[in-house]
């Protein structure tokens, strides 16, 4: 195991320890999903507790989170095992976290905008036949602030709207199984926003589309909302064609 030390002190502190299995946590998991620590590769509590300098309880914890993950597995006469990239639960947003923040982040935008790419415009096409007269009026007004700070070029707040904006039309569904992507969609925004992955100005079609959507939401045009939502998941798609393409002449797709 070769990880660099995280150069935290022992304490025996509620609060404390709740931090550092915080700290302990995400450093195991991004190593796991960069491949510092590959699938076979064994835990030892014991090294680890002397690495991050912190009690067996803080590491036991760490080890119960990751294994209900799908990362790890303890075998017999082995160990505490590192498990290969299937067996990981690739749908919670602090997987998807990680992987992003990984040498694999490329792969990770690709899977989840294929998603986004299968459910949304269906969660459009629903939002537009079960959407209430305000809801619908108020996501007509957030894509109106999108513009707004679109234009203005405030991408702190543009991310902000544009999380917002696709989590009402996926609660406007009315589906319970695709509210509950929400965090996902919010996770790779937010990670493509952070490691640089999305224009410095966001392209005034996306804008518009943004528009479109939610003006055929409201006019209950559910045809229309779905072109609008196919046209914009697309969009998504071309920003990031050409990372996808380096990727494929590198050959790297870890997951």
């Amino acid at each position: 195991m070769n990880l660099p030390s995280s150069g935290v002190a022992p304490t025996q502190t509620a609060p404390i320890e709740a931090g550092l299995h915080g700290r302990v946590l995400d450093h195991l998991g991004t190593a796991i999903c960069g491949g510092d620590l590959a699938p076979g590769a064994v835990l030892n509590i014991d090294d680890l507790v002397d690495r991050y300098a912190v009690s067996r309880s803080v590491i036991r914890e760490v080890l119960r989170v990751l294994a209900s993950m799908g990362f790890i597995e303890t075998r017999r006469r082995v160990g505490v095992m590192i498990r290969p990239a299937g067996h990981w639960n690739v749908f919670d947003p602090q997987v998807i976290r990680w992987r992003l923040a990984s040498a694999g982040r490329i792969a990770q935008l690709r899977s989840i905008t294929e998603l986004r790419t299968a459910v949304e415009p269906h969660a459009a096409w629903l939002a537009a036949h079960r959407v209430s007269h305000d809801e619908a009026s108020d996501l007509v007004g957030l894509a109106a602030k999108m513009w707004a700070a679109g234009k203005a070029g405030d991408e702190d707040r543009f991310l902000g709207l544009d999380i917002e904006f696709h989590h009402r039309v996926l609660r406007a569904s009315g589906n319970e199984m695709f509210v509950k992507l929400q965090d996902l969609v919010a996770e790779v925004l937010a990670g493509r926003h952070h490691h640089h992955l999305m224009p410095h100005q966001p392209h005034e079609q996306a804008l518009q589309l943004h528009a479109d959507v939610a003006q055929a939401i409201q006019r209950r045009d559910g045809d229309g909302a779905r072109r609008a939502m196919v046209q914009l998941m697309e969009q998504a798609f071309d920003e990031m064609a050409s990372m996808w393409e380096q990727e494929g002449a590198t050959g790297r797709h870890p997951f």
